[in-house]
């Protein structure tokens, strides 16, 4: 194991953590939207700035290179980190997430986390990435995503432990925490704080059951 007074400095643990949330911040989805139609996601439906609103917005087209660039963003916490520091990658692989949701480019507004999780899983803990790309896609055929998302989310630790051991374990909650903190916090505070509301926003994605 190398010790970390000879690394290069971006490979320190605060230099890749700070550089995974940086990486992470960065909204693709709304500069993709504000290039192709001058529209602030933040504005539209519940104001997530994500693929499901830009898509509406912009196609399905831009949507995919979006997404792209949110998977590729999400590759850099871990990648930074290396093999050889799993608690590492799993913290910056979170930090990254956490970016997206909260981006410091939209004043603490971003999206749900999916599609930057998958590039974090995708490093080392592809079936991770395999969880969450089923569960997104599948639902999504019946307009479920979001209930999709919540059935991968509930599936993502226990399938990483068995085909990754620990350090897979780790690397899920690291994306799950804060995908799950997003869920219930929203972009916006619900009208009713109730836990039928919250409750609604984890499995759902939404304020209300129908």
């Amino acid at each position: 194991m190398t010790d970390d007074t000879v690394r290069p400095w971006w490979r320190h643990p605060a230099a890749v953590i700070g550089l995974a949330w940086l990486a992470g911040s960065v909204p693709s989805a709304q500069l993709v939207s504000r290039a192709r139609t001058g529209i602030d996601l933040r504005t539209q439906g519940n104001g997530t700035v994500s693929g499901s609103a830009l898509v509406a917005v912009a196609g399905k087209g831009a949507t995919v290179v979006a997404g792209l660039a949110d998977v590729a963003k999400g590759t850099v916490g871990p990648l930074l980190a290396g093999p050889d520091r799993p608690l590492l990658a799993a913290i910056a692989g979170g930090a990254g997430v956490a970016g997206h949701n909260w981006s410091v480019f939209l004043g603490g507004s971003g999206g749900r986390g999916v599609s930057p999780s998958m590039g974090v899983l995708l490093v080392r803990n592809w079936p991770g990435t395999v969880a969450l790309l089923s569960g997104w896609a599948g639902f999504r055929v019946i307009d479920q995503a979001g209930l999709g998302c919540f059935a991968a989310d509930v599936a993502l630790l226990p399938a990483l432990a068995r085909t990754r051991g620990r350090d897979g374990a780790m690397a899920g909650a690291g994306v799950l925490v804060p995908m799950i903190a997003k869920r219930l916090a929203g972009n916006r505070p619900p009208e009713r704080r109730t836990a039928s509301t919250y409750l609604a926003r984890l499995v759902l994605d939404r304020d209300g059951w129908r």
